[in-house]
């Protein structure tokens, strides 16, 4: 699940991933990945986070590794 919602993600954004990866800089200007949650993944409720296990944090590293592998 978190798998699909990340990929999906970083294909709807991939024009910004490309901008992010030839400027070298990080895409501030991306809230949404706070508002899926992919941000706070493994941090507790009381920060913010989603409590999940590191697993799909590690899911999530993927596939935005694979999306700037794609479209980067």
């Amino acid at each position: 699940m978190v798998q699909q919602m990340v990929r999906e993600f970083a294909q709807k954004e991939s024009p910004i991933i490309k901008d992010m990866t030839a400027s070298k800089r990080w895409p501030f200007h991306l809230p949404r990945m706070g508002e899926l949650g992919i941000l706070g993944i493994c941090f507790p409720v009381r920060y913010g986070g989603q409590a999940w296990i590191i697993s799909p944090w590690g899911l999530a590293c993927e596939e935005l590794e694979r999306s700037i592998a794609l479209y980067g």
